[in-house]
């Protein structure tokens, strides 16, 4: 891998707005007990490490990756595949899990006394902090420092893997990980439903109303949704809630600092909203009940005219919907709003601290987030995190996710994830959306419930 001389102009802009968000609170912490031992200097580290992997002798690896959807899983496969023909000294045992499965069973793994060696764990504090905390994954800066990793990933995108050594700090310290693809939320749609619909695609939020309510006499189903998971409603939510708050709050409610609430009149408009599309029939029937999985499936079938979900669905919808798929940032209140749309970085890739061979651990992270592997993830579908400006990609939804993730990141309008708040907030809001389709919670009350945790976390911690 050749060192990353330039940054593409998304990642560039990703670095002006994560670095003032991390900045506005230098203590947002996780609450936490005994911290691990600190890392050592990276400086002086640096010499211990190996970076030459065939003289490594014979290794076997095992790596566990949530990377099992079409383009995800293609990706892995090629990358795993040249990786092993470049170092046929490193044996690759992979273990790929859905999204959930990983984070239900990777809290047992780690604490046993054979962790995988390789891991992608969620950044969230709930995950990589609480892993950080208990001192279950390798500080990477004398790897970041030998390989060149700081050359190569400007500074934006490696806060969202960094930790203080006691888990307390999210978006500095240690260098925990490291991601291999851009995600932005945005809302994907059928243009053979549109046409159909006599509709074009929307240009102002008002125009994607209005084009959910022509669906629905038209007798199409409006929104594919599947919230049965609990987390999709957190993307649909924070898409409605980008149309109503300042992107400044979403983005200190995000990283759980002080200076913000949920109970403002503009979330209260957000929630109310969410609610009426429900009232009005826009989602798909069935909806709390029904899998994320099964509802994106559906969607490629040509079930629904709208999707709300992040790009790494592209590889899979492209080849489900060739032509008729497409994909645009949510619009806003006029057709030259400034974008705001919920993103950030895919799930980085972690050395767990007991690996035996955290060497040969970070030459293989190394060689999947490489230039080289950034040109992989496009040919599959995928959005690299860096060098994407580099990339060529054809006309059609490809290109479109391209534009998007340039366009929103360049005009600063990424916002965060909101489940990052808290240690808790991915259960909290997760559960209190599902109350709040099912009608089981007004919209105050919704909003109450995550103020609650939000509050008592942020001033618990400076």
């Amino acid at each position: 891998m050749t060192v990353q001389k330039r940054q593409p102009r998304g990642v560039r802009a990703l670095a002006l707005l994560v670095a003032s968000a991390v900045a506005a609170c230098a203590a947002g912490c996780a609450p936490g007990s005994s911290a691990p031992p600190a890392a050592s200097s990276p400086k002086a580290s640096a010499t211990a490490v190996r970076t030459d992997a065939a003289a490594l002798g014979d290794v076997t690896l095992t790596v566990w990756d949530q990377e099992v959807r079409g383009g995800q899983a293609a990706q892995m496969e090629k990358l795993n595949a040249a990786f092993q023909a470049k170092y046929p000294n490193i044996k690759l045992n992979r273990v790929s899990r859905s999204f959930d499965d990983l984070n239900t069973t990777l809290r047992l793994a780690l604490s046993g006394n054979e962790p995988p060696d390789v891991v992608e764990a969620n950044n969230g504090r709930s995950s990589m902090g609480a892993f950080v905390k208990a001192g279950q994954l390798r500080p990477l800066d004398d790897y970041a420092q030998a390989y060149g990793w700081k050359s190569r990933y400007p500074e934006s995108v490696l806060r969202y893997s960094r930790y203080s050594a006691d888990g307390k700090l999210f978006g500095e310290g240690n260098l925990y990980g490291l991601p291999q693809v851009g995600e932005v939320v945005g809302i994907f749609y059928n243009a053979a439903k549109l046409k159909k619909l006599g509709l074009e695609p929307p240009k102002t939020w008002a125009e994607f109303e209005t084009a959910l309510g022509r669906a629905k006499t038209g007798g199409e189903v409006p929104l594919q949704f599947g919230n049965l998971d609990k987390w999709p409603a957190v993307h649909v939510f924070g898409t409605v809630q980008g149309r109503t708050v300042p992107p400044a709050q979403i983005g200190t409610l995000a990283f759980g600092r002080k200076g913000a609430s949920w109970t403002t009149p503009e979330n209260v408009k957000a929630a109310e909203q969410l609610v009426s599309w429900v009232d009005k029939g826009y989602f798909a029937k069935g909806f709390n009940g029904q899998g994320y999985d099964a509802a994106w499936q559906a969607f490629g079938k040509g079930q629904g005219v709208f999707l709300i979900a992040g790009t790494w669905l592209l590889a899979d919808l492209q080849k489900a919907l060739g032509a008729d798929l497409g994909f645009m940032l949510p619009p806003g209140a006029t057709a030259d709003a400034a974008p705001v749309a919920t993103g950030g970085t895919g799930l980085p890739f972690a050395i767990t601290a007991k690996s035996p061979h955290p060497d040969a651990a970070a030459a293989y992270i190394d060689f999947i987030t490489s230039e080289d592997a950034m040109k992989v993830l496009t040919e599959t579908g995928n959005l690299p995190v860096a060098d994407t400006g580099e990339q060529t990609v054809a006309d059609g939804p490809q290109r479109e996710v391209f534009t998007a993730f340039g366009t929103v990141t360049a005009k600063d309008g990424l916002v965060p994830y909101l489940d990052y708040a808290t240690p808790t907030f991915a259960d909290t809001l997760g559960a209190a959306l599902q109350d709040l389709l099912a009608k089981k919670a007004a919209p105050r009350d919704f909003l109450a419930t995550l103020e609650k945790d939000y509050k008592t976390f942020a001033e618990s911690n400076g």
